[in-house]
């Protein structure tokens, strides 16, 4: 479990394609001060689990076809940048909200919108995944917990959410151009309030 609170903004310094898979080798000092073989950190909201933690800071994980299909991780190239997020550790303060890293689908980033202190940011989202998303509820966006500042429809279904400087200075959504894909996972809460009324 996370928070969406990201620790680090990282970068992809290696990637290596398998014949169902990818091992992707990451470069993140703080992620990596206290990680272990098995331990997880999320990258870009995406739950992978440590391989081998390397000097420099670097660590690798492997990527099921699965993952690459459903998340951005797909198409992310070397160089690029990454949110990174240790796991939750028991008793630590829950700053964001309740983050599995498990990513229900992609969305777009269609507008910003720069304000004199923040910046608003408007994102396409899947129709099957409008359902779950409500004003002043929780998204996470690449792994970074954010508060639904509006919700809509022109053509698309989208989302809005404001950036303070500190996300926009540290982490990858700061410096999204539109058209970016971004990975995207809705309240668990609510999945989960869906499932037992339907029964």
């Amino acid at each position: 479990m996370f928070t969406g609170i990201v620790e680090e903004l990282g970068e992809l310094v290696a990637r290596e394609e398998l014949a169902d898979a990818a091992r992707l080798l990451i470069a993140g000092p703080t992620v990596t001060s206290d990680a272990r073989h098995g331990d997880s950190i999320a990258v870009n909201g995406v739950c992978l689990t440590v391989v081998d933690v390397l000097d420099g800071g670097r660590f690798t994980a492997d990527v099921m076809r699965e993952t690459l299909n459903r998340s951005s991780l797909g198409s992310l190239q070397v160089g690029g940048p990454v949110n990174l997020e240790r796991a939750a550790a028991l008793g630590s303060r829950l700053g964001g909200h309740i983050v599995q890293g498990h990513v229900d689908g992609t969305g777009r980033v269609l507008a910003r919108t720069p304000g004199e202190h923040w910046e608003v940011v408007r994102v396409a989202l899947p129709a099957a995944l409008a359902r779950y998303v409500v004003e002043k509820g929780s998204i996470t966006v690449d792994g970074i917990s954010l508060t639904v500042s509006g919700v809509g429809r022109d053509g698309d279904d989208y989302f809005e959410v404001s950036l303070i400087p500190t996300t926009l200075e540290l982490t990858t959504l700061g410096r999204a151009p539109v058209g970016t894909v971004v990975n995207l996972e809705v309240d668990v809460i609510a999945k989960y309030v869906e499932r037992l009324l339907q029964r």
